[in-house]
């Protein structure tokens, strides 16, 4: 029989307090609602159908987002893109795909469409109470990208993790060098799709201009703070274009590679003293 920690209990409480289910079966709506009250939720909102449960998720704020995977007017990975690339306060908000459709197929689209957790039908309570733990005390970094927006797919990138297959530049968010070369590959990438998807292609310039600002200050690094400053100057405008991208992301790009050469030369005289 299934009985949580009390301690645990309060601990996901913030995270569980308003809820949404999205799923065409009642009966498995039921259970997962009368389960997440035993859990502490106070605001249990269902919905059936992807369009309205769009509507239900921008005026509610959930702090967690069960989904089923397919139903008549319901397909899991697109809802679950929809609210990665929206502009409603709940985008980043964790997504459990619960679903009897468990192949590997399925688990990696629910995966690359930017869900958190993925749990098979019939499941347990304990099996639940794991995900939801998971995603309440245990956050990924955020990734915003242009064919990516989500978690960070890498579940071996998390604080918790200690194994075998753990880098050791994997904190919480990362080793500096790490992360300012995954935000460059993203300002490549974004710029290279920017005619795909123009406001999210800016929406993930912006967030890895403030990635390398922190990491700039951080690093006392004059260069790459200056050129990441012009760049947030010309995204501040409000009338961003690809054309008008090129230069400051260009300088971006270069100063940050600068930073990485120079920690690598300077890396074997820090290990030698």
């Amino acid at each position: 029989m299934f009985a949580a920690n009390a301690r645990t209990l309060s601990r996901i409480e913030p995270a569980v307090r308003r809820v949404v289910i999205i799923d065409p079966n009642l009966s498995a709506t039921r259970l997962l609602t009368d389960i997440m009250k035993g859990m502490g939720a106070r605001e249990v909102y269902c919905e059936t159908d992807e369009e309205r449960a769009l509507e239900l998720l921008r005026d509610v704020e959930p702090g967690v987002i069960f989904t089923e995977r397919s139903g008549e007017t319901l397909n899991g990975e697109t809802l679950a893109r929809r609210v990665r690339r929206s502009s409603m306060s709940c985008r980043m908000s964790p997504i459990i795909m619960v679903t009897a459709e468990a192949t590997a197929a399925a688990i990696k689209g629910a995966r690359d469409a930017g869900v958190h957790e993925f749990l098979r039908k019939p499941f347990t309570t304990g099996d639940l109470f794991k995900r939801v733990e998971n995603v309440a005390l245990k956050p990924r970094p955020w990734i915003e990208a242009v064919g990516y927006v989500g978690p960070d797919r890498r579940r071996f990138n998390s604080g918790e993790y200690t194994g075998a297959k753990k880098r050791r530049s994997d904190g919480a968010g990362g080793g500096a060098a790490e992360m300012r070369d995954q935000a460059t590959r993203i300002l490549i990438s974004a710029m290279n799709q920017f005619e795909q998807d123009p406001s999210q292609a800016t929406r993930a310039i912006r967030q890895q201009a403030e990635t390398l600002n922190g990491l700039a200050v951080k690093a006392a690094d004059a260069r790459l703070a200056m050129v990441v400053a012009t760049l947030q100057a010309y995204l501040a405008t409000g009338q961003v274009t690809k054309a008008g991208l090129i230069q400051p992301v260009n300088a971006v790009v270069a100063a940050a590679r600068a930073a990485d050469a120079a920690s690598t030369q300077t890396a074997p005289l820090a290990q030698a003293c």
